[in-house]
């Protein structure tokens, strides 16, 4: 429910989304990317102690880790505020992903086409709980390129899945992703935007 102000204007919706994908693929740079405040985040150098449990390989300057979930805000032509939370990707913390995903309108799952089995799990978890998302293919430089349908072939997508390429690093392409998400997950839930109701 939306609330009015005393000034007559409408308070903005609050809606939750998920940012997920695997191991160093950049959740926390697009959700330190994209948000308005300063973001949460709850990363940890990697140690020793992570050896033979995190795969570093294709990432290996990568020196933090997330350990809980990034958190971030941004507010959407003043109509919406995305709440964003970032996931972690590897294996040991997906027990927190059910809490994570819990009333989410959508997802984006972060795809790095130099590990791209890295976003199976991700995929199927989004499949399984019916929650609407699009694959964000981040683009690494150095990494090899390949055409949208050859990524939504790999990944076993049914075609009503938007695959995108992105730059975490870059606000413009983070808040493109986010709005095609947006749009995507009321399209399939079936909610009609109040700027489109007659």
């Amino acid at each position: 429910m939306v609330s009015g102000r005393s000034d007559g204007r409408r308070l903005p919706t609050a809606v939750k989304i998920v940012i997920a994908g695997g191991f160093g693929v950049g959740k926390t740079t697009m959700v330190g990317t994209v948000s308005e405040t300063r973001p949460l985040r709850t990363e940890e150098i990697l140690t020793d102690e992570s050896i033979g449990v995190d795969d570093v390989s294709g990432v290996e300057k990568k020196k933090t880790t997330t350990v809980a979930m990034d958190f971030g805000r941004i507010t959407m032509q003043e109509e919406y505020v995305l709440y964003l939370f970032g996931t972690p990707g590897q294996e040991r913390f997906w027990f927190m992903w059910d809490e994570v995903a819990l009333g989410a309108l959508g997802a984006v799952v972060l795809a790095d086409t130099r590990r791209l089995s890295d976003c199976f799990p991700s995929v199927d978890y989004f499949e399984r709980r019916g929650t609407p998302f699009v694959v964000a293919v981040n683009c690494f430089e150095g990494a090899q390129q390949f055409d949208l349908t050859e990524i939504q072939m790999a990944l076993n997508l049914g075609p009503d899945v938007p695959v995108m390429l992105c730059d975490a690093r870059s606000l413009a392409s983070c808040k493109k992703v986010l709005i095609d998400l947006v749009l995507h997950a009321m399209k399939t839930r079936g909610l009609v935007p109040e700027t489109q109701k007659a």
